[in-house]
């Protein structure tokens, strides 16, 4: 109850970034003033929170505010992409610090990938000059479908001879740090609510656009992962699509040559990059192609939205900001059309701002979350 109460007072200081007194966070969190006190001196001696001002409340002496310390701990996320594999290092506001990428091996060594993951990992934290102590752990996103218990990925479909593999714990060996394991559309949520756009919204819709695509979702604060941890996939909504998929029919067409054909995942983006120029420059082929793209998803996260009747809608992934712009022309309409999402609350879309390293910040954000947000089932008895 100590280790919940605390999370309790941590999670609302984060959450104002002017800062909260001791009275209000009292009022914010319904316990008392002297559970609150000596919460606060605790988070103070440890470091984690300071003290930043005083606020004059008109009568009474003024009150002294508290904020989070963000260079009192650290989290590393690391995205296994089929494309590209990037590791960060974010502070405790979730701000990145540092940054690495590589572009993914082929040929299936799955054991030869973590060992320069973790190297990348290692490189990442001693560049920093932080002290290993004050970094809390270590966040792996990855596509679906994973062992969420287990810590294993399962056959993604654009990682061929990954096959059923102990990912978080061959790389929580390989760095020594303890690690989480989530998909990828699981830890790019997390990121919006925990450093992104979507800070105060308890009820939010994540839609990941990248090498493939796939929902994160929030109701009542609370993250949907499903029973085997691998809610989100839009198949069935008609939403799924891939950088592959995107490219290959834009060379069916005609609208690009055969020397764009992808032979492997990292290859599609030089030839959406250049589909994206073709479209600007008014090729009607190309546009259709965006166009049914952005039709497909709009239909799927309209449908989404209405379901879990959320208040807000966040796109990101680097496929989408590579593309952002002529897809809300068509989606945020739809959204704003929709007689369900709209019929008794606005909805708002919204782009990333985390950038396209949104899925790496999240897996460094599922740290942060597990190890200062409240957690209800934390409270469960064995």
């Amino acid at each position: 109850m100590g280790d919940f109460n605390e999370s309790v007072i941590l999670d609302a200081i984060r959450r104002h970034p002017a800062g909260l007194s001791r009275v209000e966070l009292a009022q914010a969190t319904g316990l008392s003033a002297q559970t609150v006190s000596n919460i606060t001196r605790r988070l103070l001696d440890q470091g984690v929170a300071r003290e930043s001002g005083k606020m004059n409340t008109g009568s009474g002496k003024p009150r002294t505010l508290l904020e989070i310390v963000p260079t009192s701990r650290y989290a590393v996320g690391v995205h296994l992409d089929p494309a590209v594999i990037t590791c960060v290092l974010v502070d405790l506001l979730g701000t990145v610090v540092g940054h690495r990428s590589q572009r993914t091996p082929s040929g299936g060594d799955t054991d030869g990938t973590v060992a320069d993951m973790a190297a990348s990992v290692r490189s990442l934290v001693a560049e920093s000059g932080i002290d290993d102590e004050r970094v809390l752990g270590l966040g792996i996103a990855a596509p679906g479908p994973i062992d969420a218990s287990a810590g294993w990925v399962v056959d993604p479909p654009e990682l061929p001879g990954w096959g059923r593999y102990p990912l978080r714990d061959r790389l929580s060996e390989a760095t020594g740090l303890p690690a989480l394991l989530d998909k990828d559309v699981t830890a790019a949520v997390v990121a919006e609510r925990w450093a992104g756009a979507a800070t105060e919204s308890r009820n939010l819709l994540f839609f990941y656009l990248g090498t493939g695509s796939g929902m994160g979702l929030v109701v009542e604060d609370t993250v949907l992962r499903g029973v085997s941890g691998n809610a989100g996939e839009v198949g069935g909504l008609g939403a799924a699509c891939s950088t592959r998929t995107l490219v290959d029919e834009a060379i069916a067409l005609g609208v690009l040559g055969a020397e764009y054909t992808v032979l492997d995942p990292a290859d599609a983006q030089r030839g959406l990059e250049r589909l994206a120029a073709l479209a600007a420059e008014g090729d009607a082929q190309a546009d259709g192609i965006i166009e049914r793209l952005a039709i497909r998803v709009g239909r799927g996260v309209c449908a989404a939205g209405t379901l879990l009747d959320v208040d807000t809608i966040v796109f990101g992934g680097p496929t989408w900001l590579l593309l952002a712009h002529r897809l809300l022309a068509t989606i945020e309409p739809m959204v704003a059309r929709s007689p369900f999402v709209r019929a008794t609350h606005p909805t708002t879309v919204l782009s990333t701002t985390l950038g396209e390293n949104v899925a790496a910040i999240g897996a460094a954000s599922l740290v942060l979350d597990q190890a200062l947000s409240a957690q209800p089932r934390s409270l469960l008895l064995g």
